[in-house]
C-alpha cells in the first residue's frame, strides 16, 4: 500500500483531477467532499478512489474524519488543501454571512485539516502539504474581497508552515491556479468566457489535469522547493 493522500474537495473539478493524478502516481487517495453524495458516489465508482464526507470549516469534523481515515488506510502523509467556496458580491453590499462562510471554508480549513495530521508528519520525518490558492489571492478581484482575502491568507499560511516543517522533512507549497476549464468556469456565458480568455496570453483556459500534474510534482520530488508559490495561469498574472 502506498502513502496515504487526502485531497479536500477532491471529487469534483480541480480536486478530482488532483485525486486521480495522485492515484496514478501510486498513492492511496481519499477524496473529501462536503455535501453532494450522488457526485461523490459516482466519482468513487468511476475511479475506485475512497471518499470521505466532512466539513472542512469545522475543526472537530476534520479531526474525527482524518482520524478515521488514518485508522482505515494508514497515517496521512500527503495533504492537499483544495476545498473552497465563493460567495461573491461587492464589498459594500456583502453580508457578514457571505464573509464568514468564505473565510471559514477557504482559510480556516488550513488549520482544521492540517492541524490533525502535522504532528504525525513531524514524528515520521516526512510529509507533503500542497495548498490550493488562486490567482485572485495574488492580485485581488472585484466582487471577491472575501475570497481574495482568504486565498491570500493561504499563501501566508504556506510560507510560515514551510519554515516550521522543513527541518522535519515536511514540504509545504502553494499553487495559484488561474482560470481552469472546470464545469463552473465552462458554464459561464460564452461572451463573458471569451473576455476572460482574451486576458490570458496563452490564449486558452487551463486544464484541471495540469494542476494535478503540478501537485504530483510537488509531492513526489520537490527537492529544495519549500514555501514556494507556483502560479499556473498561462501568464495572465505574473507576481513580482
Amino acid at each position: 500500500m502506498g502513502k496515504v493522500a487526502v485531497v479536500t474537495g477532491g471529487t469534483r473539478g480541480i480536486g478530482a483531477a488532483i485525486s486521480v493524478a495522485l492515484q496514478a502516481a501510486g498513492y492511496t487517495v481519499v477524496a473529501n467532499y462536503a455535501g453532494n453524495d450522488a457526485a461523490a458516489e459516482a466519482f468513487k465508482t468511476e475511479t475506485g478512489i475512497a471518499v470521505s464526507k466532512f466539513d472542512v470549516s469545522d475543526y472537530q469534523s476534520c479531526a474525527d474524519a482524518l482520524g478515521a481515515i488514518a485508522a482505515e488506510h494508514g497515517p496521512v502523509d500527503v495533504l492537499v488543501n483544495n476545498a473552497g467556496i465563493t460567495r461573491d458580491g461587492f464589498f459594500h453590499k456583502m453580508t457578514l454571512d457571505q464573509w464568514k462562510a468564505v473565510i471559514a471554508t477557504d482559510l480556516d480549513c488550513m488549520f482544521n485539516c492540517t492541524r490533525p495530521v502535522i504532528e504525525g508528519m513531524r514524528e515520521r520525518g516526512w510529509g507533503r502539504i500542497v495548498n490550493i490558492s488562486s490567482i485572485n489571492g495574488q492580485k485581488g478581484q472585484i466582487g471577491q474581497a472575501n475570497y481574495s482575502a482568504a486565498k491570500a491568507g493561504v499563501i501566508g499560511f504556506t510560507k510560515a508552515l514551510a519554515q516550521e516543517g522543513a527541518a522535519k522533512g515536511i514540504t509545504v507549497n502553494v499553487i495559484c491556479p488561474g482560470y481552469i476549464a472546470t464545469e463552473m468556469v465552462s458554464a459561464m456565458p460564452e461572451a463573458a468566457l471569451a473576455k476572460v480568455v482574451a486576458t490570458i496570453p496563452a490564449g486558452r483556459l487551463g486544464e484541471a489535469e495540469e494542476i494535478g500534474r503540478a501537485v504530483v510534482f510537488l509531492v513526489e520530488d520537490p527537492g529544495f522547493i519549500n514555501g514556494a508559490t507556483l502560479t499556473i495561469n498561462g501568464a495572465q498574472y505574473i507576481a513580482g
